[in-house]
């Protein structure tokens, strides 16, 4: 699976899911502080994404303070500090919202979490 997939299918602008995805990367650890993004041209090819767009999200990234420009060297991620686990918590919630709903409904914790993997096995494939 490729580091950065956009999916043309959601209503959410390229721009948007990618950031959307550094972002993520960045609060998990993929991305420590001081890493090296790649370079806005060498994203947009392997991405097949315009470089304007990508720019686009480098520019709004640093605004936000998840990365840092150094002229002629690059983007860089930069200590965000303790934001790593906000990520995680906001799905763990979410994932917890829908668990209760569906005991609400009548399935078992097994039914649930069968459920739950069958959904996303099938959001895998389709990404395939």
């Amino acid at each position: 699976m490729a580091l950065f997939e956009i999916d043309e299918s959601s209503g959410l602008p390229v721009w948007v899911q990618l950031r959307n995805r550094f972002v993520y990367l960045i609060k998990t650890g993929h991305y420590q502080p001081g890493d090296q993004l790649p370079s806005v041209r060498t994203l947009a090819a392997e991405a097949a994404i315009n470089y304007n767009t990508v720019s686009k999200v480098y520019v709004n990234l640093e605004s936000d303070g998840y990365v840092e420009s150094v002229r002629g060297r690059g983007v860089f991620v930069r200590d965000i500090g303790g934001k790593a686990d906000d990520v995680r918590s906001i799905a763990d919630t979410e994932i917890e919202g829908c668990i209760r709903r569906c005991l609400a409904l009548g399935m078992t914790i097994d039914e649930v979490t069968l459920r739950m993997m069958d959904v996303a096995h099938r959001l895998k494939d389709e990404k395939s």
